[in-house]
């Protein structure tokens, strides 16, 4: 049987022939010692490509697969749980790319927002989706704002300043009497005219 050349090994393994096809008995090795690393090579790459919840790089992926062993070797030779920086030097890898990987791990596996954790007792404590299910009534507050601007835009200048400094600034109305150079009555008669001229306009809207 003729030995192939390096270059037709080489075209062999760029072109992704089946494994089957791969194995080549001229090297002196049995099938199954050829199978073995080849199929496991298969398998991680399903679960790096596959199986996670969220897209990532591949790049972190590949990262994130080397943590584990890098973590437990520097734990054992720092005697305490290594530092992002420490696992960067010790995969010779970018410190950023190391935090990606280890933010990464959060995006392995979503959880539910319906699940519920397992509990010994019957009653099972609340989920997530229902701990979010209350309304926010500041809500409410953000629609009365969109509501008003346009009318608050549209009013005469000294009664939007007025308006302005003193539930935006939160100056009292002797602050605001002294700044425009007029009483605090006329303050308070400003203010209560405004507020009561928004009040129309939107339950007329």
């Amino acid at each position: 049987m003729a030995v192939p050349d390096d270059a037709a090994r080489h075209r062999r393994v760029e072109g992704q022939a089946p494994s089957v096809d791969r194995f080549d008995p001229v090297y002196g090795r049995n099938f199954l010692a050829f199978a073995v690393p080849t199929i496991m090579g298969e398998v991680r790459r399903h679960f790096r490509d596959n199986t996670w919840a969220v897209r990532v790089p591949r790049r972190t992926k590949d990262l994130q697969q080397l943590l584990g062993p890098a973590t437990e070797t520097l734990t054992h030779r720092l005697g305490r749980a290594p530092r992002a920086r420490e696992l960067a030097a010790e995969l010779d890898a970018d410190l950023i790319e190391i935090t990606n990987a280890l933010i990464a791990r959060n995006a392995y596996q979503a959880t539910p927002i319906d699940a519920t954790t397992s509990s010994e007792n019957d009653s099972a404590p609340p989920s997530l989706l229902d701990r979010l299910g209350t309304e926010d009534p500041r809500y409410g507050l953000v629609e009365d704002f969109l509501a008003v601007q346009p009318l608050i835009a549209a009013l005469p200048d000294r009664e939007r300043l007025v308006l302005n400094m003193r539930f935006f600034e939160f100056r009292t109305q002797a602050e605001i009497a002294q700044h425009l150079g007029i009483s605090q009555m006329q303050v308070s008669r400003i203010l209560s005219k405004t507020l009561s001229t928004l009040r129309e306009q939107v339950s007329c809207d």
